[in-house]
């Protein structure tokens, strides 16, 4: 671990984590964009991105359902030294985790000041009745038992809208920060990417990455596996 990165983490007293995909390889979920990601495998011939459309939950559920089912759900992974080390951090009260992933792993390492900013694969609910539904039954059967009306998880999906309590809990977050470090994506999503325009502009940002990242301001770029630079800081 170089000392002057070392050292800015250790100075920091409002550190925000900016997370995606890349942070959960490490536990055997593949990532999105990258060449062997879930969005580049695909050979239907539609774009990858339509099954996780609200135009596909809504116009076709069983379709929807079934991409969900069989890519998304990942119940046996376990975190990696990346969500440890970051959760650790969070519960010395000098951390926060703004992440783009849905697949629960911060939660299981007791993550605190977390924003999913996508939501949550396991918080699962009716379209219908509103009533939240627990995720097995999901896997189960996409039809509410209590009302028959369609299960659905609480996930962002492509042309929705995100949760504004998120949006402003983020804003506020990139605002206080004093050194902001992004991990594992390739922060070419938005509105996610436009929160790097609200940081506060003394803030050091680190970019943790395997790929390259272009983000058009001033950055450091550690281009490396997110795993073994985080099995070497010290928090």
């Amino acid at each position: 671990m170089d000392t002057q990165i070392q050292s800015l983490f250790d100075n920091a007293k409002h550190i925000v984590f900016l997370t995606g995909a890349g942070v959960s390889t490490a536990s055997h979920i593949p990532d999105y964009r990258s060449k062997n990601g879930l969005y580049s495998t695909d050979t239907t011939g539609k774009p990858a991105e339509y099954y996780l459309s609200h135009a596909c939950l809504n116009n076709e559920p069983d379709v929807f359902y079934t991409f969900v089912k069989e890519n998304m759900y990942y119940p046996d992974a376990k975190p990696n030294v990346i969500h440890e080390k970051q959760a650790e951090l969070t519960r010395q009260d000098r951390a926060s985790v703004i992440t783009q992933n849905v697949d629960d792993l911060y939660n299981k390492v007791d993550t605190k000041h977390l924003v999913e900013f996508h939501g949550n694969l396991y918080h699962v609910y009716c379209q219908k009745c509103k009533k939240a539904v627990d995720w097995h039954e999901y896997l189960e059967s996409d039809v509410h038992k209590g009302c028959g009306g369609i299960l659905r998880p609480g996930i962002v999906l492509y042309d929705e809208g995100l949760n504004q309590k998120n949006i402003v809990d983020s804003i506020q977050l990139m605002q206080q920060a004093d050194l902001v470090v992004i991990v594992g994506t390739s922060m070419r999503v938005y509105p996610f990417a436009g929160l790097l325009d609200y940081r506060n502009p003394s803030a050091p940002v680190l970019a943790i990455n395997q790929e390259k990242l272009n983000l058009g301001i001033d950055f450091t770029m550690i281009q490396q596996d997110a795993s073994k630079f985080f099995d070497d800081l010290n928090c």
